[in-house]
């Protein structure tokens, strides 16, 4: 998509693949054939750049045709460069940073007052942290003692230009959220079992929102992607983008030799 497009925020995607896959493989009460069931939990994209790794799952668990992935970033697409709400099974346009979780807290307090059982899953990048509303968000949620509001902060450490912690240092970031008033907990982004065993756990604690830190790669997955700031805006060539789906395809069959 994103060479076809020549567009940007690969890196993004990639860092959060393995959380798309678990939220929307397995943990989230969603169905395709009903994408608007009033019923069904509500997952937000706040870093509505990484858009691609959402309309991948999303193709791939049926909520559209994945024909119309070949359509992204063109003039008139549905599937814009940044998340969309008019895209099926997806709740929220986003792509201005901070406004994900201030938009979920209003969802899950909703569901609150009107006492349903549907969760609010919001996903954020880290360097969006650097946004008071966040931190507006965040009090507002614990106040409210909402327990049904799940917060996943994509921490790969890089932003556009340069590192978290050399534009707006971050730590101690797990004893600030704790401080505010939420469950905290820390995974390895990329390790499926971790993710399952603290999205399916859920509620964490009675009355407190939780926060999920899961520390990631930008770039997973591809040798010459990871962990490279450039790749925030970069988009592969027809070249690159043979060597990184070679790379990956390798991965998987090694991953399924070893299981």
């Amino acid at each position: 998509m994103v060479t076809r497009a020549k567009a940007s925020h690969i890196g993004s995607a990639l860092s959060i693949a393995d959380i798309m896959a678990v939220l929307y493989g397995r943990t989230l009460r969603v169905s395709p054939a009903a994408p608007s069931h009033p019923e069904r939990d509500r997952f937000i994209l706040s870093k509505g750049h990484a858009c691609v790794a959402v309309y991948a799952a999303l193709a791939e668990t049926g909520f559209f045709d994945s024909s119309l992935l070949d359509s992204y970033g063109t003039d008139g697409s549905m599937l814009m460069a940044h998340i969309s709400h008019k895209v099926p099974g997806s709740e929220f346009s986003t792509g201005a940073l901070g406004h994900g979780l201030p938009f979920g807290t209003g969802k899950a307090l909703a569901a609150k007052r009107l006492g349903k059982d549907w969760r609010t899953v919001v996903l954020t990048s880290d360097g969006e942290w650097g946004e008071g509303s966040n931190w507006e968000a965040a009090l507002f949620a614990a106040h409210h003692r909402l327990d049904n509001l799940l917060c996943i902060i994509d921490y790969n450490k890089l932003q556009s230009l340069r590192s978290v912690d050399e534009t707006l240092r971050l730590e101690p970031l797990h004893s600030k959220f704790q401080a505010f008033g939420w469950a905290v907990r820390e995974v390895e982004g990329h390790n499926h079992g971790a993710l399952v065993q603290a999205l399916e756990a859920a509620p964490w604690e009675v009355g407190k929102p939780m926060m999920l830190i899961a520390h990631t790669t930008k770039g997973k997955g591809v040798s010459f992607m990871e962990n490279k700031v450039e790749w925030h805006y970069r988009n592969p060539t027809p070249e690159l983008l043979d060597a990184a789906l070679t790379e990956i395809e390798a991965a998987g069959w090694e991953e399924q030799d070893h299981a």
